[in-house]
């Protein structure tokens, strides 16, 4: 699984600056190019402690993290959304699994403001109301394109057609009383049915302002008590940083890095805190192989069973599951070793309906 994270924002917001910083490039991109119509693209390693930790106990030829990947696309003008998304752009958004809402905080005459004015709150709104007219806009051409189908057809197709359409009308009035549609309950039927729309509004996002380098500190705690205030609601968690200050430590080494973000008071590096924030927003937890092959981690959803999460590594040994072992991260790390574990009674034997706890690290046995 490769977690997917578009970024978007009005023009002059500082997304490809934030994109810079969160996959802290060699060498910075430039801005999205509306000519090529490409999004800029870049996959990093999602930062894990515990891999480094299992390697010294291990000693693999390799050790692989999970991985995520960033799309910086081109910037949504006010007002686009009730004409509807171009067709790439839209593509782009709705093929990820959640959305990274770039907000403009930062002052600066030499980047003119699109509003001729800085206003964080003002454009989140604008932002969060276009991603509605967006879905609204699509609902409402399939609700036209429905109607004429169902007059139609007759039989299962007939009623297939309108249990979708009850489905979107239930979407509809959801968006035109301000509600997101991912707070919209759907059974099981309803959400597959809908799900190839790729609703905006019903992904997971996380709101980011783009902070100048004086703004830190008591201005970005009031920005961020007020934004939390009036705007969040399940599904949208809201969060600041200063992109640029983060982009340059970005392209820092690690020592260097330490000493700057501690001048600046900077406790956590943007790329951490973002990844944390997206994996608990999609409901992710890790779940870690070692051996002397290789040590790796392997993201799957909360309240995943053992048997499919097997499956991640290989459909071959989710289908021939017959047991897992298992062992907590930190009784490995305390005990010194899975022979250590063992002998302590710390290693656990689950079966195929096991849920998986965050940090387990697992063997599967299986036999096809």
């Amino acid at each position: 699984m490769i977690l997917e994270l578009a970024i978007v924002g009005l023009p002059q917001s500082g997304k490809t600056t934030v994109f810079n910083a969160l996959t802290r490039a060699s060498a910075a991109v430039g801005g999205f190019s509306t000519a090529s119509d490409e999004p800029n693209l870049a996959t990093v390693k999602v930062p894990d402690r515990r891999i480094g930790q299992l390697a010294e106990i291990f000693e693999p030829k390799r050790e692989v993290f999970a991985d995520i990947r960033y799309l910086d696309v081109a910037g949504v003008a006010k007002g686009i959304g009730k004409q509807g998304l171009g067709g790439r752009l839209l593509g782009y958004l709705q093929e990820t699994s959640a959305l990274i809402l770039v907000v403009r905080a930062f002052e600066g005459g030499n980047v003119p403001h699109p509003e001729e004015s800085v206003d964080p709150l003002r454009d989140l709104e604008t932002l969060l109301l276009e991603m509605s007219f967006s879905d609204l806009s699509i609902i409402e051409r399939r609700l036209e394109r429905l109607s004429e189908m169902i007059q139609k057809l007759r039989g299962p197709e007939r009623e297939a057609n309108e249990r979708e359409r009850a489905a979107l009308l239930r979407c509809q009035e959801a968006l035109e009383n301000d509600v997101p549609l991912r707070e919209v309950d759907l059974d099981e039927n309803e959400d597959r049915q809908l799900r190839g729309y790729g609703f905006l509004t019903r992904k997971p996002a996380l709101v980011l302002f783009n902070l100048g380098d004086d703004q830190l500190g008591e201005y970005q705690e009031q920005l961020l008590a007020d934004a939390r205030e009036r705007f969040a609601r399940p599904g949208l968690a809201i969060d600041a940083l200063a992109a640029k200050i983060e982009m340059e430590i970005g392209q820092l080494d690690a020592e260097d890095a330490e000493l700057f973000m501690a001048d600046l008071g900077i406790e956590e590096s943007s790329l951490d805190r973002v990844i944390r924030l997206s994996y608990d927003l999609l409901g992710l937890i890790t779940f870690l192989t070692a051996g002397p092959e290789e040590v790796r981690a392997w993201p799957i959803r909360r309240g995943t069973s053992a048997a499919n999460a097997a499956g991640e590594i290989h459909t071959d040994i989710q289908r021939g599951f017959i047991r897992a072992e298992i062992v907590a991260f930190n009784d490995l790390i305390d005990q010194g070793g899975m022979a250590e574990c063992r002998k302590a009674g710390l290693l656990r034997v689950e079966g195929r309906d096991y849920i998986m706890v965050d940090g387990d690290v697992t063997h599967f046995l299986f036999n096809v």
